[in-house]
């Protein structure tokens, strides 16, 4: 998936210390893809205040039965990423992503579909003919400095382990939950989950104090810690924290990110995360200039069938410390 706004505000983060515990509500706000009369999505990361989570940064949740405005499913052409790796995670519909390292694949529900971009990758992604709209998530994962130049790649995942506690069953998607660890590739210490809990049930899942980590219901109510969480926003929960306690009468089905805060100052405009003003112009200039080295083209797209760089904003783009709320538990 693409931000396809033809306007994107950059989000620029600086490195912050841990938090501790805190239970903090960010809103979802709703994103039209593929133009005005795209579909739209409910973005919850970043936020201004909280540009990542972990190194989370960009978290959607599409198809969500929350949204209020509607439009045609997008088909979306090829469009580059820097400097991150998109997870998609899809509940219903399928997709046929293709990118500029020669995959050709059916991205289906229950499979986790993760794009390592690197220096650089472009992809696509259209409806496969006759199947839903679609229904899941899509997540962005800011790369370490160390990692951002490596060869872009693509991995799908159909067996993923399962932490289970009575009542409760969560997929582990990357990283670690529980002793039980992803077989998809993980640049720093993190974790993605989804999450159910069935009606009725008390219980606590075990989190690794040094991270820090945020909730997203995506159906359903469940106390988390002490806060009411419903459908839409995201709840931050900080760090410092060795378990999460979890209660719901009705049932829930939600998300759990979390991570090593990440200790690197961040730029993150359209689809690229970079570390400077510099590293988002040459990105934007290579794309805009056809640099097939960095982004190859994608077989089975002519090379003009592509989504064209916004405008940069005329200032010149500079991290900002990241604010967080102080309602401490």
């Amino acid at each position: 998936m693409s931000d396809l706004d033809p306007h994107p505000e950059e989000a620029l983060c600086e490195a912050g210390p841990c938090p501790g515990p805190v239970t903090e509500f960010f809103p979802a706000r709703e994103v039209p893809l593929g133009g005005v009369r795209g579909v739209f999505v409910e973005r919850v990361l970043p936020q201004r205040d909280l540009p990542t989570v972990g190194a989370w940064c960009f978290l959607d949740h599409f198809g969500s039965p929350t949204v209020t405005k509607t439009g045609a499913s997008p088909d979306i052409d090829p469009h580059p990423h820097i400097g991150l790796q998109t997870v998609t995670w899809p509940f219903d519909g399928r997709i046929r992503h293709r990118d500029s390292v020669g995959s050709d694949v059916e991205i289906q529900p229950g499979q986790l579909n993760l794009m390592t971009s690197g220096r650089g990758i472009a992809h696509s992604e259209y409806k496969v003919d006759g199947a839903h709209s679609g229904h899941g998530l899509q997540l962005w994962i800011a790369l370490p400095g160390t990692e951002t130049e490596i060869a872009p790649h693509f991995e799908q995942h159909r067996e993923l382990p399962v932490y289970q506690t009575p009542g409760v069953r969560a997929i582990v998607l990357i990283g670690s939950l529980g002793g039980l660890t992803s077989p998809a590739t993980a640049y720093t210490p993190i974790v993605g989950s989804d999450v159910r809990i069935e009606p009725g049930v008390e219980a606590a899942i075990p989190l690794d104090p040094d991270f820090e980590y945020a909730v997203m219901v995506i159906e359903g109510g469940v106390t988390v810690a002490g806060a009411d969480v419903g459908a839409g926003p995201l709840l931050y929960l900080g760090s410092g924290r060795t378990e999460l306690p979890l209660s719901s009468p009705t049932g829930a089905h939600f998300a759990l990110i979390g991570g090593e805060p990440f200790g690197e100052d961040l730029v993150m405009w359209w689809n690229f995360v970079g570390r400077s003003h510099e590293d988002i112009v040459a990105a934007r200039n290579d794309w805009e200039n056809r640099n097939v080295e960095r982004f190859a083209d994608i077989v089975g797209h002519p090379p003009e069938q592509r989504i064209p760089a916004p405008p940069l904003p005329g200032l010149h783009l500079k991290p900002r410390k990241r604010r967080i709320g102080h309602s401490h538990n």
